[in-house]
């Protein structure tokens, strides 16, 4: 009766599983056929095509808006990067009650909706005379990252051991050195990470570049809102399918990194 119970339970549970499943990633699927379909159609199949990805590229609008995405991505995550690193070395080094403290402020971006980061960091732009343009796409996604990268490089801090530090300065080198000797390459896994993890969340975002992006300027996700509003074109189809491969390959390798094995275990 019991294994009886047990199957049942496993067949609803699978069967919920498959469902979120489909739910979640048939319209992506769709998309992605839809992007080698020779029709503009969305209801009938044309034929094999790759025209909409040769449209694509032959676009200088979206070649430029692609320019923007890496470049404002690969910044932002470089200098998140850096800046996370440093904040996480500082927390780290705090007593218990004020590293909780800051750790819960530094959470607080991630936690919070993305429409009031976007509206928030626009008003401050706008308050500071600062003229919404590239700069303040690559301030505000800084701004996002950093959180990323400190959740990313603490749990490394935590594992590295503070007496092999300390042994590497009383032998004579200076604290810059023992640094980058002795503390850096444990905790690189958890830094590359940070960056892949802080190029994703830069490369897929669409609403905080929204609100503080200018006239004139757009990355693919607002480049792809912009377009859909006129009408949905086939090489956005295209445009989207090999964003979502990107985000996906890069999330692969995210979780998929060494450090994290190692983390797991």
């Amino acid at each position: 009766m019991k294994t009886l119970k047990h199957h049942a339970k496993r067949i609803v549970e699978n069967f919920y599983l498959v469902l979120i499943l489909i739910f979640l990633y048939a319209p992506i699927v769709t998309m992605m056929v839809l992007s080698f379909n020779s029709s503009k159609s969305r209801t009938q199949w044309g034929g094999f095509t790759l025209q909409w990805y040769t449209q694509m590229f032959d676009s200088a609008t979206i070649m430029d808006a692609l320019v923007n995405t890496l470049l404002i991505a690969f910044v932002s995550a470089l200098i998140a990067t850096i800046i996370g690193t440093a904040a996480s070395i500082a927390i780290n080094s705090m007593k218990p009650l004020p590293r909780t403290i800051i750790m819960g402020i530094t959470n607080i971006p991630m936690l919070n909706a993305d429409i009031v980061t976007g509206i928030s960091l626009m008003l401050a732009f706008i308050a500071f005379g600062i003229s919404l343009g590239f700069q303040t796409i690559l301030i505000a996604h800084i701004t996002f990252n950093i959180p990323y990268v400190i959740l990313s490089v603490m749990p490394k801090l935590k594992q590295t051991n503070k007496s092999t530090y300390e042994a590497a300065m009383d032998l004579g080198a200076s604290p810059i050195y023992a640094f980058f000797k002795v503390v850096f390459p444990d905790i690189l896994p958890g830094v590359l990470s940070g960056f892949l993890l802080a190029f994703t969340m830069s490369l897929d975002d669409f609403i905080i570049t929204h609100f503080t992006k200018g006239a004139g300027i757009n990355t693919l996700s607002t480049l792809i809102y912009s377009e859909v509003r006129r009408g949905i074109k086939p090489s956005m189809y295209a445009l989207s399918t090999i964003i979502f491969l990107a985000v996906l390959v890069l999330l692969l390798i995210t979780n998929f990194a060494p450090g994290r094995k190692k983390e797991e275990r």
